[in-house]
């Protein structure tokens, strides 16, 4: 097979790449390691910046969205029993929308199929060859039988355990990287959110976040030890440990249910430079991961899929190189403010090992100048609801 764009992963911005390109008449074959029904089986976050929303909007995929996700124009901070709102749209004039990864992901793909897009599920032992000439291809096998792909570009959206950041040579690729020393369980359930905007909570006990799907699917998250696991955690003793970390108004509100998931996630930090090795360009966590605490992960993805998408739209319009050739650094310097955003509202929200007591007493006086100052909230929600591309 031939195609001008080949990309690797059938994730949302994979899937969101290929649609956009679709618009402009680029053609695109998207290779996917798991089935259809695995990618949506994923759990993700679900609060979207208006960056992406206008992406979606320009993929022909918004309509469910506008229809069914929730505006949310500020969110809540608490510690102990204190809570205070940061006004999103006070401060910047832009909303953020809960609509969950899955269902971006789900419109995605209903899009490329009645578009007729080439979508190959279960490849294996996918293997990018000459990704810094001119002409680069990829290898694979779909049941054993083994395929080719030649292209002219390739867009590595395969995540932070694929393939694509691998090809690019030891001595070119740079990477950095923060561990955190705790994990997030989550547990989705069919009862109603306890508050209509999310709550970030800061305890002593640890950190906890309410947040939500639809008016009738909560998600709900609880800092945890990275040695446990999720069978470890009866939905008793969650929802028990939730109503102890959230304010006492806000717990005793809590609509409590059986879960229908139950997961623990890692929370890191990572980043690999450069974004571009010849004509392979790296998307989303293939190049960079959040902690999840500010929203970042599926954003972020989006972001480098503006960049890149408007490089290759320009080149294949108007023969220019210029976005292709400045895509690396334009995504860097989005990314690094996320990450610098992550960071921060994770170190201010979460219980770390050997914090002294000084460490603590900083932690909600940080808190605290955010509920009194105008200006730290307003470059919160600046970040929060999305930097500009």
């Amino acid at each position: 097979m031939k195609t001008q764009v080949a990309i690797i992963g059938g994730g949302p911005s994979g899937l969101l790449l290929s649609q956009l390109l679709h618009t402009r008449g680029i053609e695109s074959i998207v290779l996917e390691r798991k089935t259809k029904d695995y990618v949506l089986s994923r759990i993700r976050a679900g609060v979207l910046e208006q960056g992406l929303v206008r992406l979606l909007e320009e993929a022909g995929c918004a309509e469910r969205l506008h229809a069914e996700g929730y505006v949310h124009d500020g969110t809540l901070v608490s510690y102990g029993d204190e809570m205070f709102r940061v006004d999103f749209t006070e401060h910047t004039g832009t909303p953020v929308i809960v609509y969950g990864q899955t269902e971006v992901t789900r419109d995605l793909y209903a899009a490329r199929e009645a578009a007729g897009g080439i979508i190959e599920y279960e490849v294996e032992d996918v293997v990018i060859n000459n990704a810094d000439s001119d002409a680069p291809y990829i290898t694979y096998t779909v049941g054993g039988e083994p395929r080719r792909v030649d292209c002219d570009f390739v867009a590595g959206c395969d995540g932070f355990h694929g393939i694509s950041r691998q090809t690019i040579p030891l001595d070119v690729r740079r990477e950095y990287e923060k561990v955190y020393p705790f994990g997030w369980l989550g547990i989705l359930s069919e009862t109603p959110p306890v508050n209509h905007e999310l709550i970030y909570a800061n305890s002593t006990r640890g950190f906890a976040l309410c947040s939500m799907r639809n008016e009738n699917l909560s998600r709900y998250y609880i800092q945890c030890s990275l040695s446990d696991k999720p069978e470890d955690w009866t939905d008793e003793a969650f929802w028990q440990e939730l109503k102890r970390r959230i304010p006492a108004d806000q717990a005793a509100k809590l609509v409590t249910g059986p879960s229908i998931e139950k997961s623990i996630a890692p929370l890191r930090s990572f980043v690999t430079e450069p974004m571009r090795y010849g004509n392979l360009f790296l998307c989303g966590d293939a190049a960079h991961i959040v902690p999840p605490t500010g929203a970042k992960g599926l954003n972020t993805a989006a972001s480098d899929v503006h960049y890149l998408y408007n490089g290759l739209r320009a080149f294949y319009e108007t023969g220019s190189r210029e976005g292709i050739d400045s895509y690396s650094e334009k995504a860097l310097k989005r990314v690094w403010k996320a990450e610098r955003f992550s960071w921060w509202f994770s170190s201010l929200m979460h219980r770390y090992p050997h914090q002294s007591e000084f460490d603590l007493k900083m932690q909600i006086a940080d808190l605290e100048f955010l509920r009194s100052n105008k200006a730290a909230q307003q470059a919160m929600a600046e970040n929060y609801v999305g930097l500009p591309y």
